[in-house]
């Protein structure tokens, strides 16, 4: 996916999500480099797929709320994950970009099921805008 594309695609999603402008960070990276993170600061000595880090949580959160956070996604995983789903590599790049988008929200699906029904409802929907043509929403 071309920086262009990302940034296209950023921007569908976060115009869909919030009203405000707001910053984000989003980083491709390789296996190794998501693996180092995921050691790091979630103690999982392994690649993961997508990793988010929300601005929005920590006793500073309110400083500078228009700033997310980041949103870490491993190329190669993401490459064998399409790969083994019968998906194009866009589509499960789409996919991890805006689980990881959400979950800088604030979105989860690891604590509760009713969450966890919630997101990936919101997941199917900004998947669909994707998917379309439409142009971005007014701002």
């Amino acid at each position: 996916m071309d920086k262009p594309s990302l940034k296209s695609r950023i921007k569908k999603i976060l115009s869909a999500l919030v009203s405000d402008p707001v910053e984000l960070s989003v980083l491709l990276v390789d296996d190794r480099t998501i693996a180092e993170l995921n050691s790091q600061y979630l103690n999982r000595r392994r690649p993961t797929n997508v990793l988010s880090f929300p601005m929005r949580e920590g006793p500073f959160s309110e400083d500078q709320p228009e700033i997310l956070g980041d949103v870490v996604i491993s190329v190669e995983t993401a490459s064998r994950e399409a790969e083994d789903s019968g998906i194009t590599v866009g589509e499960r790049l789409d996919f991890l970009l805006i689980h990881g988008i959400l979950h800088l929200f604030g979105y989860d699906h690891e604590e509760d099921e009713s969450e966890a029904r919630i997101m990936e409802e919101k997941t199917e929907e900004l998947m669909t805008l994707l998917r379309s043509e439409a142009p971005l929403p007014s701002s």
